[in-house]
């Protein structure tokens, strides 16, 4: 199963948007401060999750979320706000 994932800094407003097949482990190396581009933002907490059958399918979505901020902006809005 592949997987779109956000991550909330806990420390600042700063979020990040990923995709994996091994969902724990990679939260775990973004935690670890493995990943270049999170580790200044150590820690994080999952807010959000969305599973795919394909790991296309979910690189596309990731690329949706990344690419046009304002769907970022609203899915994080709705995270916060719930």
């Amino acid at each position: 199963m592949w997987s779109v994932y956000i991550i909330r800094s806990i420390k600042k407003k700063w979020y990040y948007v990923g995709s994996t097949n091994r969902l724990i482990e990679r939260i775990s190396e973004h935690n670890k401060g493995l990943v270049r581009s999170t580790k200044h933002f150590l820690p994080f907490q999952i807010v959000y999750t969305k599973e795919f059958n394909s790991g296309n399918d979910d690189r596309k979505y990731e690329r949706k979320l990344k690419d046009k901020r304002i769907e970022k902006e609203t899915m994080i809005k709705k995270i916060e706000n719930s």
